[in-house]
């Protein structure tokens, strides 16, 4: 349905070139879910974003690469042909709820939008259809709350508000930017039950970005791990939690909480990820990881088959020189 090939995105500013996606590339089936993960800053929300054209240009700029959606390229696409396809066939549920819905709009205002603009309904149809959604995702007495401001709901409803709007017009594929960061516990989990039940109901595929791993091991098919701009290892969900083959998504599973024995200190991955305006000459996690040899910071490492559809960026684990789940 979406297929991603060697995408770069850098943002051009007075302190030099960000590059803050160099060289991404991925795949997306019909019902698919797929994850994106990494540490704040590693790319994951402007590799999204560049798919749809919505980076400011400038500073940002789509340097090279592919994004086809049934043979039309969204990088090389026209605005016109990118307004039919946002919010049509791609909608997006964004990270922050409270600065994505317009504060001085009712709901219905901004729910009612894509049905006026893409499938031409009149507002009285439209209303009726947003009232409906709104239901599907739990809101009460959505035929009243329709009507309330965005600053009239809790971060939980929100939320919804924003899953109902994205699933509106029933798009091929919905991308979750951290739908569930700002939530405590039992909210996140009805806000992914919510997204997979409207997945299977919809048959709709889906890209989710988040820096939590337990998330993506309750709602991810197959995984990708974003490092500094590039994407360092990708697997099946199932074989990453249980044969990782690169450092830094092994340290990013010994920082999940719940997995830390009781009365040690929380795991932390040491240092800070490389400054992107600085080209980097061998691996970027170098300087963070426990394995790190001189080759290391010597020779760039690529994407490379360790089995069967799972691939390692990690020179000394692609030439065999350790092994991360010994």
């Amino acid at each position: 349905m979406l297929q991603v090939e060697d995408l770069k995105t850098y943002f051009h500013t007075r302190d030099g070139i960000v590059r803050a996606v160099d060289g991404v590339s991925f795949s997306l089936e019909k019902g698919q879910t797929i994850g994106i993960v990494g540490e704040s800053g590693s790319g994951k929300s402007v590799t999204c974003y560049s798919l749809l054209g919505l980076i400011p240009m400038p500073p940002g700029k789509i340097e090279g690469g592919t994004a086809k959606l049934d043979g039309l390229d969204l990088l090389q696409a026209s605005e016109k042909e990118l307004r039919k396809v946002r919010g049509k066939r791609i909608s997006m549920i964004f990270q922050d709820p409270m600065t994505s819905l317009n504060p001085y709009l009712r709901i219905s205002t901004q729910l009612i939008e894509p049905l006026l603009i893409h499938e031409g309904l009149d507002k009285k149809a439209a209303m009726a259809r947003a009232i409906e959604s709104l239901e599907e995702v739990g809101i009460p007495d959505a035929s009243l709350r329709i009507r309330s401001y965005p600053h009239e709901f809790s971060g939980g409803m929100r939320q919804r508000v924003m899953i109902a709007m994205a699933l509106i017009t029933k798009p091929e594929i919905l991308i979750a930017d951290e739908p569930t960061t700002a939530l405590d516990v039992t909210v996140q989990k009805e806000v992914l039950d919510l997204i997979k039940d409207r997945q299977r109901t919809l048959g709709t595929a889906v890209i989710f970005i988040t820096h939590d791993l337990a998330v993506v091991s309750n709602v991810c098919d197959h995984v990708h791990v974003m490092y500094a701009g590039k994407v360092v290892e990708s697997a099946p969900t199932n074989r990453l939690f249980t044969h990782a083959e690169h450092p830094y998504t092994k340290a990013l599973q010994r920082s999940i909480p719940a997995l830390q024995k009781k009365g040690e200190p929380l795991y932390t991955i040491e240092g800070l990820p490389p400054d992107l305006t600085k080209p980097v000459a061998g691996c970027s996690f170098a300087d963070r990881c426990d394995f790190a040899e001189a080759s290391c910071r010597e020779t760039a490492p690529v994407l490379k088959e360790a089995a069967a559809g799972h691939e390692t960026a990690c020179l000394r684990r692609q030439s065999g020189e350790i092994d991360l789940n010994s």
